[in-house]
């Protein structure tokens, strides 16, 4: 005699209409129906999701522990409630009596608000179509098993097969969810990368924890920009939505100490102001020490070895610090020649003048590279009060000129510093 186990039946998300045969259609036979955008009423949430939220897709949130993903959803989910179909939050890592001393800190206490503590799968779609709800937040996703897969809750199995559930059940019911993802110490969400191809949004939640602005990125979004972010601050009663960054993260700006620019990051269609600094200081160690905060470290090391070489400048003994301050992280080249400027700035002790906005990319051959939407970068300084901006000579050339702010163009890394440190 042998023992056999018997598969379950049923395994994996179902098909819908297996019976009925799919034709083909040409592209331009097909109907586009407009899309009926559900706001939040959050203004930089519904920038980051494209204007609002779309009926039937998939958003992933991911941050570091503590960030205020749940701070979010909370404050905006009671927003997407009806007089006719409630919302539902779905938490398996918190009790509702839990949830409910958060709500009362965030002063949310709306009766069509529906809090869920359950972690199957199945109890948890039962209840969502009884309910019928105008949305779905599932906190988290790692914590969600479904009783068709035998491996532990958070596997990359279980997380795959709720992902996909979940997402079936979105697009066969029009109804928003939100799903909580956790991540790892990294800062990619964990589980397969599967699960980032499966929803339609991918939100990051960025910020340091001794900062007390957040910034929420998109990293995909099928119905909207990739490139906007939205920016909050956390105060004690939530998050509270930030309309102008640039004031904010200039706010505490010292006017005249050395090492301190003003640069442009273009955040999807708004361009935001941020102070960069640089520290440099003696070393008597044989390898001087590099760190950058909000910075690539890789971008700043090859930026130092231009000022070596083109500009004659004596790195090499130098321990050097670059910071965006606020918690901002910025990616693009175009604050390539504020780090030089800021660098030197600090190694010659020359302070910078506080209405200077100074914008450009650096080449390995020392020349400065024009950048991208320079004119909305500087309508931007313009409206902030800044009167002078160096520039890229190409960019100078495309642009008319502005009232309230002189324009400086300028060819080679050299010729910058020459009026920026005059």
């Amino acid at each position: 005699m042998k023992e056999e186990r018997q598969a379950a039946t049923g395994k994996g998300r179902p098909v819908a209409m297996k019976t009925e045969q799919v034709r083909a259609t040409p592209i331009g036979e097909i109907e586009v129906v407009g899309e009926d955008r559900r706001r939040t009423r959050i203004g930089e949430f519904d920038r980051v999701l494209g204007g609002g939220v779309i009926p039937g897709s998939v958003i992933l949130i991911g941050g570091d522990p503590g960030i205020g993903k749940t701070t979010l959803l909370l404050q905006a989910l009671p927003r997407l409630a009806s007089k006719d179909q409630p919302v539902l939050y779905v938490s398996g890592e918190e009790s509702p009596r839990q949830i409910k001393m958060r709500g009362q800190r965030l002063g949310i206490d709306h009766p069509r608000l529906l809090i869920l503590a359950e972690t199957s799968l199945e109890q948890i779609l039962k209840s969502v179509q009884e309910l019928q709800p105008a949305a779905v937040v599932v906190d988290s996703i790692q914590t969600v098993y479904t009783e068709q897969i035998t491996s532990a809750p958070g596997s990359i199995s279980q997380v795959q097969e709720v992902a996909g559930q979940l997402m079936w059940y979105a697009k066969r019911a029009g109804v928003p969810v939100f799903i909580i993802g956790h991540v790892t110490k990294e800062g990619a969400i964990a589980g397969p990368r599967l699960l980032e191809h499966i929803v339609d949004t991918v939100l990051y939640f960025e910020g340091d924890k001794s900062h007390s602005y957040r910034i929420l990125r998109a990293v995909k979004n099928r119905f909207g920009s990739t490139n906007e972010i939205g920016v909050f601050e956390m105060k004690d009663g939530g998050l509270d939505e930030v309309s102008n960054p640039s004031e904010l993260f200039l706010s505490e700006r010292s006017q005249r100490s050395t090492g301190s620019v003003v640069v442009s990051s273009l955040e999807g269609t708004r361009p935001i102001l941020v102070e960069l600094q640089a520290l440099v200081s003696s070393t008597s160690y044989a390898m001087p020490k590099r760190m950058a905060n909000g910075v690539e470290l890789n971008r700043v090391s090859l930026l130092l070895a231009v000022m070596e070489k083109r500009l004659g400048l004596h790195l090499s003994s130098q321990d050097v610090y670059v910071n965006i301050v606020g918690g901002m992280r910025i990616d693009e080249p175009a604050i390539d020649l504020g780090i030089v400027a800021a660098v030197t700035s600090s190694l010659r002790e020359i302070p910078i003048e506080p209405g200077l906005l100074i914008l450009g990319e650096v080449g390995l051959g020392g020349e400065v590279r024009a950048v991208s939407q320079a004119e909305l970068r500087i309508r931007e300084a313009a409206t902030m009060g800044f009167k002078r901006c160096v520039l890229p000579e190409r960019n100078l050339n495309k642009l008319e000129p502005l009232s309230g702010i002189d324009l400086v163009g300028i060819h080679e890394v050299r010729e910058a510093l020459d009026v920026v440190l005059a």
